[in-house]
């Protein structure tokens, strides 16, 4: 009888909680993997779109840039290797990557650009494990009702949309905006699970 498959434990490069949760509910054990962002300091990641680059190829480039960079900052740090699964969700109007909002009124533009129709949300996923990156990528159209300007006021002033991308969460209070979702539903939170177990079983990590 062959061994058991090893059960994953990976290093997450990414600081959002959302995916933290996602990963604890597949059973996929982690720990962050901190990438430089210190003032003063060159950054290892910068997230700015090329000239005419096209969204997805953005949301693909940006996957795939902090798996590697995760992959380096784990080697330069001597930690005990294991997988690193790097990730970025974008949600995409009129061809144009909306990105999270600066500040309140930014995010008062942002959603009342989405309100009332339909939008994309992309998450792209990267898993580098050894010499091999593998990659997904998710696809979700989302439709949400149409919004008050009072109603995105209230929303605006609970300060959760500033460090989201269109500037709302699906999994907090701007779930009651979303009338309609085609696509995965982690991948809008910022995690689509089923690409992501996925990625693990072809590094040979499946989920349990």
């Amino acid at each position: 009888m062959p061994p058991p498959a090893p059960t994953p434990r990976i290093w997450l490069a990414s600081k959002s909680p959302r995916r933290g949760e996602l990963l604890a509910q597949i059973g996929v054990a982690w720990d962050v993997l901190k990438l430089r962002e210190a003032p003063g300091r060159a950054p290892d990641i910068v997230e700015v779109a090329h000239d005419g680059e096209p969204p997805l190829h953005y949301i693909e480039r940006m996957a795939r840039t902090k798996a590697l960079a995760g992959w380096k900052t784990m080697i330069a740090r001597e930690l005990e290797r294991r997988p690193v699964l790097a990730a970025d969700t974008e949600v995409i109007v009129d061809g144009e990557v909306l990105g999270k909002p600066a500040d309140a009124e930014a995010a008062t533009k942002m959603l009342a650009r989405l309100s009332g129709r339909s939008h994309q949300v992309a998450t792209a996923v990267a898993l580098r494990w050894g010499d091999d990156l593998h990659f997904a990528l998710s696809e979700s159209t989302v439709t949400l009702a149409t919004l008050t300007r009072a109603r995105i006021a209230r929303y605006v002033a609970t300060g959760e949309p500033l460090d989201k991308a269109g500037g709302y969460g699906i999994q907090g209070p701007a779930a009651a905006f979303v009338i309609r979702i085609e696509g995965s539903y982690s991948g809008v939170m910022g995690l689509p699970l089923a690409e992501t177990a996925r990625l693990l079983a072809a590094a040979g990590f499946p989920v349990p």
